[in-house]
C-alpha cells in the first residue's frame, strides 16, 4: 500500500510543470515544505513496524530527493525564461540613453591639489580619527587644562570626564605622528574638522582642513616662509604675492597668519578683501618646544615649522565662490559648473 502511494507521488513530480513564480510557489508548498505531501511521508514512519522502517525511510529519502531536484530544475527553467522575454523587450534599434557625466567636487579637487604641490617638495600623508581625546586636540598642542586659549575653539564634546570631543583642527594628527615617528618628519593632514560655529556664508560647523609639519636639525622660519611661498605660486600664480602678519597660537612660537593678494581685484582692493588688497589663507608658526616635548621630540636638537589652512577657504578664492554654504548644500546647478575639472 505504501509502495504504490509513493509511487504515484514521484509520477506527480516528475509530471509537474511550471511557467511563472505563482506556479513555482505551487510545486514547493505541495512537495518540499514541512506541510507537503513528503512531510506526511515522514510522519508516516512513526507508524511503520519496526523491521520496515529502515526499507521505508530509503523510499521516501528517495522522493525527497526527486522533488528537491525536481523544484530546481523548475527554478532554472522559469528563470531562462524570464531573461529570454526580458531579451526580446530590448529594441536594438533605439537610440542609447544619454548618461550624465559627474563631476569632481570642489573641495574634492582643491584638496587633491594642495596634496600634489606638498607631494612634490616631499611631504608624505597622514590621516588620524575625528573623533580624538583631551590630550591629542588639546592639552598636549600647548592648550592647559582650564586655559583661556580653549575658549579659541568653540567645541562639540561627546563625552566628558575624561573628555573626549569631535576634533577641532587636523593638529592632532601632527600630534600622533610625532609620538610614533622619529623625526626628519615632514607631513600634511588633510581631514574634516568640527566647530560649534553658527552657520553663515563664511562659516560652518564643517569644514576641512590641512595642516603641514616639518620636524628636523636646524629647521628656521626661512623654511617656512620659502615653502607657503611656493605653495601660494603653484597655487594660484606665480603673480600672487604673500605676506606674514604676527599672530598668536598656542602651539606655534613665533606666530604668523598667511595673506595672499586678493585673486578678484590683484590687489587693488574690493569688497571681498575689503579694500585691503590683502586675503587671509590660514596660520603658521615656528612648533612650540612644549609640544615638541610632549611628543617625546627632544626640543634642544630639533626644532619645526607647522601651518594650516581651510581648504573651503582656499577653494573659495580660487574658483571665486562667495558663499561658504554651497559647498555643503549639495546644488546640483553649482556643482554642474566643476565638470570641467573631471
Amino acid at each position: 500500500m505504501q509502495q504504490e502511494k509513493i509511487d504515484a507521488i514521484k509520477s506527480e513530480i516528475a509530471a509537474t510543470d511550471a511557467q511563472n513564480a505563482d506556479e513555482l510557489e505551487a510545486y514547493r508548498m505541495k512537495y518540499i515544505s514541512k506541510k507537503s505531501v513528503v512531510g506526511e511521508l515522514f510522519a508516516e514512519m512513526r507508524n511503520i513496524p519496526n523491521e520496515e522502517k529502515k526499507a521505508y525511510g530509503q523510499l521516501i529519502n528517495e522522493v525527497k530527493v526527486l522533488a528537491e531536484e525536481k523544484f530546481q530544475e523548475l527554478i532554472d527553467k522559469v528563470n531562462n525564461s524570464q531573461k529570454q522575454s526580458k531579451s526580446q523587450d530590448i529594441d536594438l534599434t533605439l537610440p542609447p540613453t544619454n548618461v550624465g557625466v559627474g563631476g569632481i567636487h570642489p573641495l574634492t579637487a582643491t584638496r587633491q591639489r594642495i596634496i600634489e604641490i606638498f607631494e612634490r617638495i616631499g611631504f608624505n600623508l597622514s590621516e588620524g580619527p575625528e573623533i580624538e581625546d583631551d590630550w591629542h586636540n588639546f592639552t598636549a598642542l600647548n592648550f592647559p587644562e582650564n586655559h583661556p586659549a580653549r575658549e579659541m575653539q568653540d567645541t562639540f564634546f561627546i563625552e566628558k570626564n575624561p573628555d573626549i570631543a569631535l576634533r577641532t583642527h587636523t593638529s592632532s594628527v601632527q600630534v600622533r605622528v610625532m609620538e610614533n615617528q622619529k623625526p626628519p618628519i615632514r607631513t600634511l593632514s588633510p581631514g574634516r574638522v568640527y566647530r560649534n560655529e553658527a552657520i553663515s556664508a563664511r562659516a560652518h560647523c564643517i569644514f576641512h582642513q590641512v595642516e603641514g609639519l616639518y620636524v628636523d636639525e636646524n629647521v628656521g622660519f626661512a623654511d617656512l616662509k620659502n615653502t607657503l611661498y611656493h605653495f601660494a605660486k603653484e597655487m594660484f600664480g606665480k603673480e600672487t604675492k604673500v605676506r606674514f602678519r604676527p599672530s598668536y597660537f598656542p602651539f606655534t612660537e613665533p606666530s604668523a597668519e598667511i595673506d595672499i593678494s586678493c585673486q578678484l581685484c590683484g590687489g587693488s582692493g574690493c569688497n571681498v578683501c575689503k579694500g585691503t588688497g590683502w586675503v587671509e589663507i590660514g596660520g603658521s608658526g615656528m612648533v612650540d618646544p612644549n609640544v615638541l616635548e610632549n611628543c617625546g621630540i627632544d626640543s634642544k636638537k630639533y626644532t619645526g615649522f607647522a601651518f594650516g589652512m581651510g581648504i573651503e577657504r582656499i577653494a573659495m578664492l580660487k574658483y571665486q565662490i562667495k558663499d561658504l554654504r554651497l559647498f555643503t548644500e549639495n546644488d546640483v546647478r553649482f556643482l554642474k559648473q566643476f565638470r570641467p575639472m573631471l
